[in-house]
């Protein structure tokens, strides 16, 4: 009986026990309120744990009342909750130490504490914010020592990044990484990325040969585990226009000008009556839009189990010009998938595939004779339609020169287009071999086809350069590919209580390869757009009309890095890579890149003590060796690519020649990179500052077209002298960036940020014979305007110093003479100095009057949330960097800006803007009174926006719904007079892609990037 009585009582007390035991289900949302998927749960001390679903969603059973919920997401403060209820709702609040999250570094990740290279990261949040129609604009004024510079507003242009400055006259941009392979930045849609990291020092050494112009490595987003089908939809449509236009002069002004122009000449007036001209025509009216749309969407889809992830998206970017209507757009589709699947425990598949699709048309820019210019330069006197209702012609005098033509017919009778289909991606797995060693493999592929057409009609402008005496249609096709095997193993392991070691070896094997033809028909049926194929062209020509390449480059590479910290406070990195590269003779096919990084986190050290000012200290330095071999392939032997014409039983033969001059000696690039730097945290990590001083060296530059015999043929047409390794430039610096941020109430948070580069470029050997090399046009048949040159920063502009205004007779008389210029002195004109004192005006005194390299550039940004509300502004400022007004043709019946109304009229009246007159002076050759200082301050970003209370969308089934408005490229504070002053385009280098620095920054009417108000709406489901 006794032995019942105590199995009911136990059995009583079992029963009470699990009645204990109870399923909890809760709700993880953010600081505002929103759900937050993919947030780690797990039961305190206990192996019990799971993710939260796309609501933010999770469900852990048999847990007894007084246990503890430990919650964590990376950027989010780490949480515990008792259990004392079924039903729990934890809202999480941002870590401003984030220092556990974890940066991505080639070929392996480590914790943002334990960095030791110069690294900066910018998130999709930022780019959310932004809406960039191509990625590169997100990096310019967010992150130091990255400067974005526009070729050109029109849509589909590329954009030119540099990190911490210009160190070579040929490829400056960084190399893209995407998931692991080389790729392209400018075609990916902004949504797909998670993260975008730069490499900017020698922690990029593991990349070798391919790192030199610093790194930038690209994260796509991928499903979460555990969660739910997530389908996001984005949108934003809105409407572009010009930011400026330049003031030009009215008929009225226009014909005084000119009657004084002449009469100073001596010349018959042009313009004996002046009444009833009025304003006359605003070219530039004529030529920009108003309303100019764009639209964006892009549908997202995402989610994952226990054992594989995915995330499938698509996107359509259609975007036309504000200057040509339909003659000038860009419409890009992209579509991506990505797949992680765990195989087993320990193999893991990742694979990211992206297709995209865009087509580009473009107008004649940013050259004499381009659309802009010609809007400038013709007169206002000028209707643009005829009494017939034709688009009139400008006359072919002596005054408007033969290029000046009306820009409405320009782009009328402009016909190209271009179509670009592009599929990358890439095949992972990893294989966790035992403990702490994982072997991972990958497989990186890049395949385009662009084909392009161009009608030129046949036309007459009435005597103009742009007369088409033949109608032509010219297409070509490109193919160009390229692949990547990577298979390295890393191994990580700790020893005793303080030692961690994680080492990290492996090989790439990279390929490309390609081919392209063009070919141009004669004769096009009906001079017409519609009938431009060459397959119906039955023209014949004497010369010759087709023109193809094929090329083969490879790349066999090895590499290590070894990292070690003592107690996470004493951290040590080095790597070194072996690339071996068919670009190069057989003498320089290997190269070796080796560096080291350190840190030391000093707010750990006991003598620190428990500071609540500084919260967090770290120094770390850096040093290595990177490489560039961004050329031309092939320069190390002789191609039979140049042009041979010869007669042949009397007939005129065309034929083929040797090409460039080999040189077997060529090698790549060095570029030795110096930085030490310190990261700190203060006020209870509120505030995080990082500070760099850095320099580098960037040595044995490939610089083509060295000086050598005639004997050799350089002479012949499509010949030319050998590229060689010879020259040494410097950039060296400071960068500072400072982030605040705070949360003042529950419903009021903020953050700041601000960040400045100051930079200095210096040219410390050009061996080509001369000491300097040329580049960049101003005007028609003058000397190149830019210089590189020891002593000097890259692509300084090379000319005279203005020193005021001849006043007088009597100054002229006490002054040098400046008739070398190609004219005496007159009252009126400008004065140069006498830069050598030598007692004359002469190329002599031709000096550094300007550069295009900004001293310094920043950018501030502020984001503010309250309640419901969101407001974000970007700017981004530059400093100290030069232009050259290169947009106004100095022939005598030009139109002109409206400055040169306060021009010289007689003694006294000017001492900046020189007379103007038909007859010969100096006052045109290239000077300061042609270079302005192009410094000036960006809105970049300014945006607010609504998002609904997530207690009324999801009723509907939406978790999230933002609207927003917002408008790009706002307002540019700037004394420049030209249209942008953040462009710069240098002239196109001999790989037809890059574009070298000697020869930027010289304005011939640059088109201007668009100010862009935009409508938007983000919804999740």
């Amino acid at each position: 009986m006794k032995s019942k009585l105590l199995q009911m009582v136990l059995l009583l007390f079992t029963s009470f026990a699990f009645s204990q035991n109870i399923d909890v289900t809760g709700t993880v949302l953010d600081d505002s309120g929103l759900s937050l998927p993919g947030v780690n749960v797990k039961v305190k001390n206990s192996s019990q744990s799971t993710t939260t679903d796309f609501d933010g969603s999770f469900k852990l059973t048999g847990l007894s009342k007084g246990a503890t919920i430990v919650i964590s997401y990376i950027g989010f403060r780490t949480q515990e909750v008792e259990v004392t209820a079924a039903k729990i709702t934890v809202k999480m609040s941002e870590d401003a130490k984030s220092l556990d999250e974890v940066v991505v570094i080639g070929y392996g990740s480590q914790k943002k504490r334990e960095v030791t290279g110069s690294v900066a990261v910018l998130d999709s949040k930022t780019l959310d914010i932004l809406k960039p129609a191509r990625i590169e604009q997100a990096l310019q004024g967010t992150i130091a020592g990255v400067n974005v510079t526009t070729q050109s507003g029109s849509p589909g242009a590329p954009l030119d990044i540099r990190i911490r400055g210009i160190a070579t006259n040929g490829q400056n941009s960084p190399t893209v990484i995407i998931d692991g392979y080389v790729g392209d930045l400018g075609i990916l849609n902004p949504n797909d990325i998670e993260t975008i990291t730069v490499l900017k020092d020698a922690q990029a050494a593991i990349y070798g040969t391919i790192a030199a112009n610093g790194i930038i490595l690209v994260t796509t987003k991928m499903g979460k585990k555990n969660s739910k089908t997530r389908v996001s939809f984005n949108s934003y449509t809105g409407f572009q226009e010009t930011t400026r236009k330049l003031p030009t002069l009215n008929a009225t002004e226009y014909a005084l000008l000119l009657n004084e122009s002449y009469a100073n000449g001596g010349r018959a007036l042009p313009y004996p009556n002046v009444s009833g001209l009025g304003k006359g025509t605003n070219w530039q009216d004529e030529v920009f839009n108003k309303g100019v749309p764009i639209i964006n969407n892009d549908l997202t889809i995402s989610g994952g189990s226990e054992k594989m992830t995915y995330s499938v998206s698509g996107s359509h970017l259609d975007q036309e010009g504000i200057i040509g209507g339909d003659k000038s757009g860009f419409l890009r589709n992209t579509a991506r998938v990505g797949l992680g699947v765990d195989l087993s425990e320990k193999i893991k598949l990742k694979t990211n595939v992206i297709y995209t699709y865009f087509t580009r048309k473009t107008l004649n820019e940013n050259g004499l004779g381009s659309v802009l210019f010609n809007a400038l330069n013709v007169p206002a006197t000028l209707n643009p339609y005829g009494a017939d209702g034709n688009l009139t012609l400008v006359p072919s005098t002596t005054g408007l020169g033969t290029e000046i033509i009306n820009p409405l017919a320009q782009i009328e009778n402009s016909y190209n287009d271009y179509n670009y289909k592009k599929v990358n991606g890439n095949f992972g797995l990893d294989y966790k071999i035992f403990k702490g060693f994982t072997l991972a493999s990958a497989i990186g592929f890049n395949t385009s086809n662009s084909e392009s057409r161009t009608f030129a009609k046949q036309i007459s402008y009435g005597g103009k350069v742009f007369d088409v005496q033949r109608s032509s249609v010219t297409q070509k096709a490109v193919n160009d590919n390229n692949y990547s095997f990577d298979l390295y193993g890393t191994y990580e392991t700790k020893f005793g209580e303080d030692h961690k070691l994680e080492g990290t070896i492996g090989t790439t094997i990279f390929k490309e390869f390609g081919n392209s033809l063009s070919a141009t028909g004669f004769d096009v049926p009906n001079n017409s757009w519609e009938y431009a194929d060459i397959s119906l062209t039955k023209g014949i020509s004497e010369t010759l009309t087709n023109t193809s390449y094929n090329y083969d480059q490879r790349r066999l590479s090895y590499f290590g890095r070894l990292q070690y910290d003592y107690k996470g406070k004493y951290l040590f990195s080095a790597m070194i890579r072996r690339d071996s590269s068919t670009r190069f003779g057989p003498g320089n096919k290997v190269g070796y890149f080796p560096s080291v990084t350190g840190g030391w986190v000093i707010s750990d050290e006991g003598f620190f003590g428990d500071s609540k000012f500084l919260n967090f200290l770290k120094l770390r330095a850096s040093y290595g060796t990177l490489g560039n071999d961004q050329i031309p392939n092939y320069g190390y032997i002789g191609l039979l690519s140049g042009e041979a014409t010869y007669i042949f039983d009397g007939t005129l033969v065309n034929g083929t020649a040797t090409g460039q001059v080999p040189n077997p000696n060529l090698k790549w690039e060095d570029a030795e990179k110096f930085d030490v730097g310190l990261d700190i945290k203060l006020l209870n990590n509120k505030i995080f500052l990082v500070a760099d001083y850095f320099i580098d060296t960037r040595k044995d530059l490939l610089i083509p077209n060295i000086p050598v015999s005639g004997i050799t043929g350089t002479g012949a047409p499509g010949a030319s002298s050998p590229t060689l390794n010879a020259g040494t430039v410097r950039n060296s610096g400071f960068e500072f960036a400072i982030d605040y941020k705070e949360k003042l109430s529950d419903s009021f948070s903020m953050s700041l940020g601000y960040n400045v580069t100051f930079l200095k470029n210096e040219v410390l050997e050009v061996n080509n014979g001369t000491g300097f090399l040329e580049g960049g046009s101003f005007g028609v048949g003058q000397p190149a305007a830019a210089r590189m040159q020891v002593g000097q920063p890259i692509g300084y502009f090379y000319g005279y110093k203005a020193d005021g205004i001849f006043q007088n007779q009597a100054e002229i008389d006490a002054h040098p003479s400046q008739l070398a210029l190609g004219a005496n002195a007159a009252p009126g004109d400008i004065r140069y100095a006498d830069v050598n004192g030598d007692g004359v005006i002469d190329t002599k005194d031709k000096t550094n009057i300007g550069d295009a390299i900004p001293e310094a550039t920043m950018g501030f940004n502020l984001q503010m949330n309250y309640k419901n509300l969101d407001f974000a502004v970007f700017t981004f400022a530059s400093v100290g960097n030069d232009m050259v007004r290169n947009y106004e043709r100095t022939l005598s019946d030009a139109n002109r800006l409206n400055y040169v109304l306060d021009r010289w009229t007689g003694e006294g009246t000017s001492n900046s803007t020189p007379r103007v007159t038909t007859g010969a002076t100096s006052n045109n050759v290239l000077s300061t009174y042609f270079v302005e200082d192009a410094s000036y301050v960006r809105i970049q970003n300014v945006q607010i926006g609504y998002t609904l209370n997530p207690n009324v969308s999801q009723k509907a089934g939406i978790t999230k719904l933002r609207l927003y408005a917002g408008v790009n490229n706002l307002y540019t504070f700037t004394k420049y007079k030209g249209f942008d002053p953040g462009a710069s385009a240098g002239p196109q280098n001999q790989d037809g892609i890059s574009r070298s620095p000697i020869g930027s920054g010289i304005d011939y009417g640059f088109y201007p990037v668009p100010r862009t108000y935009l409508l938007g709406l983000n919804i999740n489901f």
